[in-house]
């Protein structure tokens, strides 16, 4: 099963997908977050097979939630209806810092991908 990760923010959403053996995570795409946002997500798992959807969880230094938490939640529920897939939530706490240790200017999709990776590498030692 493919995974789909999702680094949400308010201008751009980053998006990275795992191998089918929902082992490694890599960057896809950055979409603007736009009225056209769920119909590109909607190309993306259909043409990616995705069975399960993972959403960074924001969270402030003190693992509260932060101004943008809100937010991330209604788009959960957006994906959720939607997609009638199972969305899951990681904490995405200095992806976006970590990505651009790798010199790229706009992170977003790495930073999905750190996000997802994250998560599998979790699910996968339990």
């Amino acid at each position: 099963m493919r995974y789909l990760g999702i680094d949400y923010g308010t201008k751009r959403i980053g998006v990275a997908t795992s191998d089918e053996g929902g082992t490694l995570a890599f960057p896809e795409v950055i979409l603007d977050n736009d009225k056209n946002t769920l119909e590109s997500l909607q190309k993306i798992i259909e043409g990616k097979n995705i069975g399960e959807i993972v959403v960074g969880e924001s969270v402030d230094f003190k693992g509260a939630p932060n101004p943008i938490s809100q937010k991330i939640e209604e788009f959960i529920s957006e994906l959720e209806q939607e997609f009638n897939l199972p969305v899951r939530k990681e904490k995405e706490f200095l992806t976006s810092v970590e990505a651009r240790r790798f010199g790229k200017a706009r992170v977003d999709a790495s930073a999905a991908a750190l996000i997802l990776q994250r998560y599998l590498d979790r699910k996968n030692l339990i």
